[in-house]
C-alpha cells in the first residue's frame, strides 16, 4: 500500500498530469465507444485539417479568410465530385467484373494444380492435389455465403454512403469557416494552466501534420502512377488494382507485399508465364522502389522517430480498434503516445552523496 501511495505521489500529484490523463481517457473512450457513429465527423476533421494548409497559404497572400476558405472549398468539391462520380463507379464496375470472373480463375488454378503431379511426382501426389482442390471448394462455398450476407446488408451500406456524401462536405465547410470560433469555444472550458497539454501537442502536432498530409499525397501519387502504368501495359482491373496499391502505403513494410499478390495473380491469369507478365511485375517493383527511396524522403521532411516494431505494433492495435481510420492514424497516435511519455514528469533522481575520503587519501586542501 505504501508503494502505491508513493507512486501516486510521484506521478499523479501534479494537477496538469491528472488533466492530461483525463483528456487521453475521454478521447480514447469517445473514439472506441462512438467511433462508428462519429465517423463522418472524424473524416470531416481530417479533410479540414488537410485543407487548412492551403487556406493559410492563401491568407498569407492577403486574402481574407472567408475568401480563402471559399476558394479551397470549391477545389475540394471539384476533387470530391470527380472521385465520387468518376473513379468510384469505375472501381465498382471492375470489382463486379472481377467477382464474376473469379470462378474462371478458380477453374484455371485447379487445372494448373492437376498438372503438378505430372511435372513434380516426387514432391506432390494426386491425392494431395485432390485434398487441396476439395479444401478450395469448401472455402469458396464459405465465401459465397459471406457474399450473400454482404449483399443483404448492402442497403445499410448504401444509406451510410449517402450520409457520408451529404454530411462530410457540409461539415468540412463549417470546420474551415468557423475554425477560430470553435477553438475559442472549446478552450473556454479548459483550465487556464495547461502547460503540459500544450507541450505534448507542440511536440506531436508537427509530425502528425507532416504524416497525414504526406500520406494523403503519397496515396494519390502512387495510385495515379500505378493506374497509368497498368493502363499502358494493358492489365485488366487497372483502376481497382491501383486503388489497392495506393492504400497499401498506409501499412509500412507489409502493405506492398500484400498488394503484390492480387497483381501477380491477375497478371498471370491474363498473360500467363511470359514477358508481359514480367513487365507488370518489374513495373510494380520499380514503383515500389521509387516510392520507398525517393517519394517518401521528399514528402516526409520530419521523420517519425519510431522503431519498426513500434510502428507494426501500433498498426495492429489501433487497426484492430478502429478499422481503416485506426490504420490511417496508427503512426500519428503512436507519435502522440511517445510525446505523452516524453512530457510525463519523472521523479528527480537524488544526486549521489559525496564519498568521504579514505584513510589512505588525504583530504583536499582549501584553495
Amino acid at each position: 500500500m505504501d508503494l502505491l501511495k508513493d507512486w501516486f505521489r510521484r506521478y499523479l500529484s501534479d494537477p496538469q498530469v491528472v488533466m492530461l490523463g483525463l483528456f487521453l481517457i475521454i478521447g480514447f473512450s469517445i473514439i472506441v465507444g462512438m467511433g462508428k457513429w462519429l465517423a463522418p465527423m472524424f473524416a470531416s476533421i481530417v479533410i479540414a485539417y488537410l485543407l487548412e494548409a492551403l487556406v493559410n497559404r492563401l491568407q498569407r497572400t492577403g486574402l481574407p479568410r472567408l475568401a480563402a476558405v471559399l476558394i479551397v472549398y470549391i477545389l475540394f468539391m471539384a476533387v470530391f465530385l470527380f472521385l465520387t462520380l468518376g473513379l468510384v463507379p469505375i472501381v465498382i464496375r471492375q470489382l463486379t467484373a472481377l467477382v464474376q470472373q473469379f470462378p474462371n480463375y478458380i477453374s484455371q488454378g485447379q487445372e494448373l494444380l492437376k498438372q503438378l503431379p505430372q511435372s513434380y511426382p516426387h514432391l506432390i501426389s494426386e491425392h494431395q492435389i485432390q485434398l487441396i482442390i476439395s479444401q478450395i471448394g469448401q472455402e469458396m462455398a464459405g465465401l459465397g455465403q459471406q457474399a450473400l450476407t454482404w449483399s443483404l446488408a448492402s442497403v445499410a451500406s448504401v444509406i451510410g454512403l449517402i450520409v457520408y456524401l451529404v454530411l462530410v462536405p457540409v461539415l468540412v465547410f463549417f470546420l474551415l469557416k468557423d475554425k477560430e470560433l470553435m477553438i475559442n469555444w472549446f478552450s473556454a472550458y479548459l483550465p487556464q494552466e495547461r502547460t503540459l497539454v500544450n507541450r505534448v501537442w507542440t511536440e506531436s502536432e508537427a509530425q502528425i501534420a507532416n504524416y497525414v498530409r504526406g500520406k494523403v499525397t503519397e496515396i494519390f501519387i502512387v495510385g495515379s502512377v500505378t493506374y497509368i502504368t497498368f493502363i499502358i501495359l494493358g492489365l485488366q482491373y487497372s483502376a481497382l488494382l491501383a486503388t489497392v496499391v495506393g492504400f497499401s502505403v498506409l501499412i509500412p513494410y507489409v502493405g506492398a507485399a500484400v498488394a503484390t499478390l492480387p497483381i501477380a495473380l491477375i497478371a498471370f491469369f491474363q498473360f500467363g508465364w511470359g514477358w508481359e507478365f514480367g513487365q507488370v511485375i518489374i513495373a510494380y517493383a520499380i514503383i515500389q522502389a521509387l516510392d520507398g527511396n525517393l517519394l517518401v524522403p521528399l514528402l516526409f521532411s520530419e521523420v517519425v522517430n519510431l522503431h519498426p516494431v513500434a510502428i507494426i505494433l501500433a498498426i495492429l492495435v489501433f487497426g484492430g480498434l478502429g478499422g481503416f481510420w485506426g490504420i490511417f492514424f496508427a503512426i500519428p497516435l503512436a507519435t502522440l503516445v511517445k510525446a505523452v511519455l516524453n512530457a510525463w514528469p519523472r521523479p528527480e533522481k537524488k544526486p549521489n552523496q559525496a564519498t568521504e575520503p579514505t584513510q589512505n587519501e588525504p583530504p583536499s586542501e582549501p584553495v
